[in-house]
């Protein structure tokens, strides 16, 4: 790795994480185009080495919300218990099949494109009734953490991402769901990239992380998590889902659009 391609890293992974640390995402979706475009990871060494930018950057935001005393509460447990099993399923799902990149860009294309239209209309029906949503059950919150796990372990964000927007969207204020979708990435991106290496002692390919790459980006993630997690009370909720739904669905569609040429 280059210093150029270092710094490139290191602020991606500080801009992305600011913007997106607010309401419970580490930033690792987003990194992920810039990981394969622009800094020329390959598939699928980019999975293990975003979960590695997840394992160093969580704690910048996740020290905040500790001292605020906001990572307390049964919700974390439910979402830890669910997405460990869940991402270990996932990255052996994605090393063994769904080796191919033009099946990768698919996928990307699969899990953005309506986790970003779902995110703006969801936000859109928020902000016009007063009523808040109803709140999931405990068990119906552990299955869906075990699900998002999977799809974790094999796009390589560790599942908040997907469980930030989804339960903010049934009824959930950011404010609870933010820390611990966080709490879940850390653990479920440790417990994934320790997953990838050692299926990279078992197997030939690029499927251990990139760790100075990942590790530039992780410290950049740190600074930003951080930052974005004490910029949280200020920042205007409805604002913030509508910009993480419009850059779910821009990189949904670049990588849809590159399979149909």
């Amino acid at each position: 790795m280059t210093w150029s391609t270092g710094l490139l890293g290191f602020a991606a992974g500080l801009l992305i994480s600011v913007a997106t640390a607010p309401v419970g995402v580490s930033g690792a979706v987003f990194l992920l185009p810039v990981q394969i475009s622009v800094l020329g990871v390959p598939s699928p060494a980019v999975t293990p080495t975003n979960l590695l930018y997840n394992v160093v950057a969580g704690p910048g935001a996740l020290l905040r919300h500790h001292r605020a005393g906001t990572l307390r509460g049964p919700l974390t447990r439910l979402l830890v218990l669910g997405t460990v099993p869940g991402v270990v399923v996932g990255a052996v799902i994605r090393v063994f099949a769904v080796p191919g990149p033009l099946v990768f860009r698919l996928l990307i294309a699969v899990l953005l494109l309506p986790l970003g239209g779902w995110l703006c209309l969801r936000t859109l029906r928020r902000a016009s009734r007063t009523a808040p949503g109803r709140e999931p059950s405990a068990r119906a919150v552990t299955r869906l953490a075990m699900a998002v796990g999977v799809a974790g372990g094999i796009y390589g964000i560790g599942g908040g991402s997907l469980l930030g927007p989804i339960l903010v969207g049934r009824g959930m204020p950011v404010a609870k769901v933010a820390p611990a979708a966080l709490a879940a990435t850390f653990v479920t991106s440790a417990v994934g990239a320790g997953t990838y290496a050692l299926l990279s002692l078992t197997t030939t390919g690029d499927i251990a992380p990139y760790w100075s790459l990942g590790l530039a980006c992780g410290l950049g993630g740190l600074c930003g998590g951080y930052l974005g997690a004490r910029l949280q009370p200020r920042l205007p909720e409805t604002a913030l889902r509508l910009l993480l739904g419009v850059l779910a669905l821009g990189v949904g569609g670049l990588y849809a659009g590159q399979l149909l040429r």
